[in-house]
């Protein structure tokens, strides 16, 4: 059997103009990078209405049996066309981070793939490397306004900017810099972040043009003075250069999958740390363009999605008209308590107790958010009829019809019933709402989400955390959505609490302002914002050869 970087290696590619025109997309628009790779000056779009339904992807919580929801997304993309709809995919960016550490590759599996898969996964056109050379110039100019006079008054002991880089270092995560006397800067301690964790990067991924980045970028808090005024970007005058480096990274990146499908593949921030959606100008983009646009979220519905709506739908005036919630059996029966090695043989007493984990998910697409919902079982081929069906009954219990998907081994035509049920559903009437409203005090809006969407108890807040969400309230940021920073593996912010926990309560560790993206950071338990390679990184398995040729990506 094939590898995912075979079956992609051989891959009749489309031209990128013909993929292009194919979208509607001028070939004036394009700016080439090689033979199958643009980005898109969306300039001349700007004014044309909103055509397209919207489609999100999710997921349950993952688990190491894997979900598929990437892979789901591009095949329901390739059978909505071929149902003869005028389709476009949303997809993020891969991270290096992963790719070289757990993932090896994340652009789809199987039949299911956009391409090129090494590209993507790799430096693509550069936008990654341009978001973490604009955030790193930002604490380049902080540190060099203190170590040049601080007239801004700026305390070392109150910067809140970090470095950032795209990749899993552990070692970066608490650092000690500024060493070797005074012309080298002010010791301190500091710190990295992961790119796709970046303020940079939420910032690019909600603005809706150069001028909305300028901007948002200016509002960018890097630390507090001795009196604890905030500082930002602005007092720095670092937006301009900033926004310099981003211009061309701001713009969509036009790709196809293996069917030719056209894709805009364009933003990355995780979700389990930041608000786990492409990029508003790529949604935006697609929705003028196409009839029907497929995208994903990161993780669970109780991440990506949540913040999928309510900060991405919320800022930028989208109104999903139908979501795919995407399982497995494998995973169901993890959930249910069943080990890893076990996972192929049947065991309906396990899937049974599992499957809570799904329907918490459900239950939030429709009952929270008002949504039509399809679960899609990413089906293999040791799934039993007897598992299937009770999937299937537990489901429709909900009012929720469950759709088989083999887009990995049958690309398109694998998605098809699930093709269909979205277009059912895209046909009902809905009435999207948010889970929280933003007039709301931060305190109650996070508490909302945990019971709400979470399913938990209540929160207990640290000392730290207590006094910063005061402060922000009184510094007039209580207005802005809330995005939560919690473990992907669970409902609760305990990664080995599987299915669907009760009673629990939710530890908010820190809070931070994101005054440029436009919400608050909220960490719960230990999650970090800088992650660490596995024992054995799939950065081990990766090669080139003599001829260029990639291995290794999966």
């Amino acid at each position: 059997m094939k590898t995912d970087i075979e079956i992609a290696q051989s891959a009749q590619m489309l031209p990128i103009s013909q993929v292009a025109a194919r979208a509607g997309i001028d070939e004036a628009l394009l700016e080439h990078y090689g033979r199958v790779k643009a980005k898109i000056n969306i300039g001349p779009l700007r004014d044309r209405p909103r055509k397209g339904k919207l489609i999100l992807v999710t997921a349950i919580n993952p688990t190491p049996a894997g979900e598929g929801k990437t892979t789901t997304s591009v095949g329901l993309a390739d059978a909505l066309k071929k149902l003869g709809k005028n389709v476009l995919l949303c997809l993020r960016e891969p991270s290096l981070g992963p790719v070289f550490g757990v993932k090896g590759g994340a652009a789809g599996g199987g039949y299911a793939q956009v391409v090129p898969m090494e590209d993507i996964n790799l430096h693509f056109t550069g936008d990654f490397h341009a978001i973490g050379a604009a955030n790193n110039l930002l604490a380049a100019m902080l540190d060099n306004h203190i170590q040049q006079g601080n007239a801004l008054g700026i305390d070392v002991k109150k910067i809140t900017w970090r470095r950032c880089v795209d990749m899993n270092d552990r070692q970066l995560r608490n650092i000690v810099d500024g060493l070797g006397g005074r012309m080298q800067g002010v010791p301190r301690e500091d710190g990295f972040d992961i790119t796709v964790a970046s303020e940079i990067m939420a910032v690019l991924c909600l603005a809706d043009g150069l001028k909305d980045l300028k901007e948002r970028l200016a509002r960018i808090i890097v630390g507090y003075t001795y009196d604890d005024r905030p500082v930002t970007a602005a007092d720095l005058k670092a937006q301009g250069a900033m926004a310099a480096l981003l211009k061309d990274a701001i713009k969509p990146n036009l790709v196809q999958t293996l069917e030719n499908t056209p894709a805009l593949v364009h933003g990355g921030p995780f979700a389990n740390i930041a608000h786990g959606c492409n990029s508003v100008s790529a949604t935006d983009t697609a929705l003028k363009l196409a009839d029907y646009v497929v995208t994903e979220a990161g993780f669970g519905a109780d991440l990506g999605a949540e913040k999928f709506l309510d900060i991405k739908c919320r800022a930028a005036g989208m109104d999903p008209s139908a979501v795919v919630v995407v399982a497995t059996v494998k995973a169901l029966k993890y959930n249910g308590g069943a080990a890893k090695a076990d996972l192929g043989a049947e065991n309906l007493e396990a899937l049974e107790r599992g499957l809570p984990n799904l329907l918490k998910h459900v239950e939030n697409i429709t009952q929270v958010y008002g949504l039509p919902c399809v679960v899609a079982i990413n089906r293999f081929v040791n799934d039993t009829g007897a598992e299937l069906a009770l999937i299937r009954d537990k489901c429709r219990e909900l009012g929720v019809n469950v759709a088989l998907s083999e887009v990995w081994g049958r690309g398109g035509d694998g998605g098809v019933e699930l093709a269909e049920e979205v277009l059912r559903l895209c046909g009902q009437p809905h009435e999207f709402r948010f889970a929280y409203e933003l007039d709301r005090p931060l305190r109650e809006k996070i508490e909302t989400i945990v019971k709400r969407v979470y399913g938990g108890a209540g929160v207990s807040w640290s000392a730290a955390a207590s006094k910063e969400l005061d402060r922000l309230e009184a510094m007039g940021f209580g207005g802005l959505p809330v995005c939560m920073a919690k473990t992907q593996y669970s409902l609760s912010d305990d990664p080995s609490k599987l299915g669907r926990p009760e009673g629990f309560t939710v530890s908010v560790s820190k809070v931070r302002v994101s005054a440029g993206a436009g919400f608050v950071v909220v960490q719960t338990g230990d999650i970090m914002t800088m992650p660490g390679l596995p024992k054995v990184p799939a950065a081990e398995k990766i090669d080139v050869d003599e001829n260029g040729v990639i291995s290794g990506l999966f």
